[in-house]
């Protein structure tokens, strides 16, 4: 058991120790606070609110539930700003972003006087972030997060966040949603606070936190309004206490096993694809790896179990009313590690409802009624991947999957812009979209990869394609997309060298993604490119440039990606 050192940890250093501490308490009792309530063990908490993030709208309102919990407990709870990433209101992407939270975050903790931390966030980057940071601070730390908001109703449809977002933004492209109607959807799309209400990135990293036994079992999916998430929050702060006495870090709780339980959740969920970069980039600040190859090792023998969108119908309500995490972990549990350790200090089949507990079979199926009997997610390898590539095959046409293409290729994202509606744009339907230039080094791998359909197509009905890009794509997006090609152009990647015209080949069944083109005439192309100039030349954006990994790596600084 640790020893909690509360306003002892730490000290800032003037040369002298007990001076430093005396200095500390006399500056700490002008906030108000008795000696007494000075004397108790530090519990911080990462206020994460902005005026610039949405999803982090009720965050004030779980500090205080967590400062409940930490007092009763008998602790001292401090709040302390971390950056917050909003993810629709960061230029160029929140992604560039996300690294530069993480180390705010182990800075603070370790620079700060608190024996436990409660890690409270939601919107996308952040709860990776948080854990990133928490991970290489090395102190005991335990995950909160926001919570998903709840939908609303456009004509007696159910309407929520972003899913509908992208099929309304589409079919308005395709001329059949007016100026008038589109304004008022996007009224009705997000009403709450809280995080996407699909099974988007927010959702997907919260429940994947929950498996990996960093948060409270049963908390990942409460709704962000539900009296629930206070409740939560409040019983997180008592348990951070315990965590504050017990010393027990997230390197004592995560190991293989709950990285393998992890990739089998991500893929039973039909989760995000940027799941694939934050867990990779979460694990390998605890030293521990995680590989495209272990991803597909595992994607035929995992069935998707739950049906929400993008990839089902329902929403993350729908998910927590029938049962939440807890309930597919327990239709999961003979493909899991149940010895798997939690936060809690309990294993993970201990955390788990009983058997016999109600779950809804319409959102949470039976292994033996999946919604797909293979995993949500594929590794692709070939000539135009040599590191690897993400398909997410539950949102995708499984008639596009086993044949040939021809290239239409945008050099990067202002060339897509200009040129992705143009009247004479050289395209059909049966092409492949290549985006290049947008992935890490270039400009943060922003979500670009959900190519839109060409107007000229979205005109005469096509809702799919064949998209291929260096960068990433929103959780809540679908389509036959394959996303993080590795190495990216900026990185000398062949996609780079990808000419309109040129044959591609994908397929899944064998998971290749291959580039028909003679190796001289690519050594040919690659000397003929001119020199990059891409980059900032000054501050984060620079440092990130030129120390970012690629997406196998988990995007994480090449510097920071183990402690």
């Amino acid at each position: 058991m640790a020893t909690p050192k509360g306003l002892e940890g730490g000290l800032t250093n003037y040369g002298d120790p007990a001076f430093s501490a005396y200095l500390r308490r006399s500056f700490a009792r002008s906030m108000g606070y008795s000696r007494e309530l000075l004397g108790k063990p530090i519990i911080g908490i990462t206020a994460t609110a902005s005026g610039f993030n949405n999803c982090h709208r009720g965050v004030p309102e779980l500090i205080e539930a967590v400062k409940r919990g930490v007092l009763a407990a008998g602790g001292l709870p401090l709040e302390f700003p971390v950056i917050s990433l909003g993810e629709v209101f960061l230029n160029p992407t929140s992604m560039m972003f996300r690294n530069l939270m993480a180390m705010c975050v182990e800075e603070m903790i370790r620079a700060q006087p608190m024996d436990a931390v409660v890690l409270v966030g939601g919107c996308d980057k952040t709860l990776p972030a948080l854990v990133m940071g928490a991970a290489s601070a090395r102190k005991p730390a335990i995950v909160l997060a926001t919570g998903p908001m709840m939908t609303s109703r456009y004509r007696g449809e159910r309407l929520g966040a972003c899913t509908d977002c992208r099929r309304f933004w589409a079919r308005y492209r395709a001329g059949e949603v007016s100026d008038a109607n589109l304004e008022r959807i996007e009224g009705g799309l997000a009403t709450t606070e809280g995080t996407c209400a699909v099974m988007g990135t927010a959702s997907t990293m919260a429940i994947l936190c929950e498996t990996l036994g960093l948060m409270l079992p049963g908390t990942a999916a409460i709704p962000a309004v539900h009296a629930d998430r206070l409740r939560a929050a409040e019983a997180t702060g008592t348990a951070a206490m315990e965590l504050a006495h017990s010393g027990r870090t997230f390197n004592d709780v995560v190991s293989e096993r709950s990285v393998r339980n992890a990739l089998r959740v991500l893929l039973a969920v039909g989760g995000s694809t940027n799941a694939v970069i934050h867990l990779t980039a979460m694990m390998r600040r605890l030293g521990l790896p995680v590989t495209l190859r272990a991803l597909d090792a595992l994607s035929d023998s995992t069935p998707v179990l739950v049906d929400l969108k993008p990839t089902g119908q329902g929403y993350m309500e729908d998910f927590f009313a029938a049962g939440g995490v807890g309930a597919l972990l327990r239709r999961l549990s003979p493909l899991l590690d149940l010895a798997a350790m939690t936060v809690t200090g309990s294993p993970l089949g201990e955390t788990l409802p009983e058997a016999q507990d109600w779950i809804d079979d319409a959102v949470i199926r039976r292994v033996e009624k999946p919604v797909s009997r293979t995993g949500g997610i594929v590794s692709l390898f070939g000539s135009l991947a040599p590191n690897g590539a993400i398909l997410k095959r539950a949102a995708a046409d499984e008639s596009l999957f086993e044949r040939g293409f021809r290239a239409v290729v945008f050099e990067d994202l202002a060339d897509l812009a200009a040129r992705i509606d143009a009247p004479d744009l050289d395209v059909n339907a049966d092409d492949a979209l290549i985006l290049r230039r947008a992935g890490p080094r270039a400009c943060g791998m922003p979500e670009a990869g959900y190519i839109p359909i060409p107007r000229k197509l979205a005109e005469k009905g096509v809702k799919d394609m064949l998209r291929i890009s260096d960068a990433r794509m929103s959780g809540t997006a679908y389509g036959t997309i394959v996303l993080h090609v590795s190495p990216e152009a900026e990185a000398g990647g062949p996609i780079g060298l990808v000419r309109t015209g040129d044959r591609v080949r994908l397929s899944v069944a064998e998971r290749r993604l291959d580039l028909e083109v003679e190796t001289t005439e690519l050594e040919r192309r690659r000397d003929k490119q001119p020199p990059s100039e891409v980059g900032a030349k000054r501050g984060w954006q620079m440092l990130y440039r030129d120390h970012v990994l690629q997406a196998e790596e988990g995007c994480d600084l090449d510097f920071l990606a183990s402690a």
